[in-house]
């Protein structure tokens, strides 16, 4: 049994519930979660996601920066939807981390999955740069990444991390629901202090 999993696993449950209720306590949680499985990861040859670890503990002091510089008094960065002119930026990136990563994996590593584990760490990039600035839709893209890395785990026997995975799939939609209607309701509550002109 692999102990520093199921740490991992109960680390990620916690970050799940800050994520979810938009709370700025997710991102010194995500430099945790990440710091263990980095390790988790290397053991069992999933080479591009014990890498991408490294990136999400960047990611979460960029995240933390971000969110907290956006707004005077520092107040937290609000809720929006992604701008439809970084799609197409947005897409061109993943194509070129997945190529790139994924020809490493399947050139120079003995990974079994490089492809797959090369798409969901691509996607996951994506996502944690949307994260980080708020957008509702990323909850869409780790929705994608949870239901691929649910089975990959499972198929590299790590039953506690497929667990988690797992229920992030079913959180993702629950999530990304809970994200409009917190977005939705501080756009109603904003434009009557617009209208007086406060």
């Amino acid at each position: 049994m692999n102990y520093l999993e199921i740490v991992g696993t109960l680390v990620g449950l916690l970050y799940l519930w800050f994520e979810y209720k938009a709370s700025i306590w997710l991102w010194p949680v995500s430099v945790i979660m990440p710091a263990i499985y980095i390790v988790v990861y290397y053991q069992v040859g999933l080479y591009a996601d014990s890498g991408i670890s490294v990136y999400y503990l960047l990611a979460g002091i960029y995240g933390w920066w971000a969110w907290l510089r956006h707004v005077p008094g520092r107040q937290e960065k609000l809720i929006t939807f992604t701008p439809r002119k970084l799609f197409m930026p947005l897409f061109v990136v993943l194509c070129l981390v997945f190529a790139l990563i994924g020809g490493i994996l399947a050139t120079y590593t003995d990974s079994t999955i490089p492809w797959w584990d090369s798409f969901t760490t691509a996607l996951s990039i994506i996502a944690m740069w949307m994260l980080a600035h708020k957008y509702v839709e990323q909850w869409l893209v780790w929705l994608v990444v949870d239901v691929i890395s649910c089975g990959l785990y499972l198929y590299k026997d790590l039953y506690f991390t497929s667990f988690l995975y797992g229920l992030y799939a079913v959180i993702a939609f629950g999530g990304y629901l809970r994200w409009k209607q917190l977005m939705l309701s501080l756009i109603h509550i904003s434009e009557p202090t617009r209208r007086r002109g406060i």
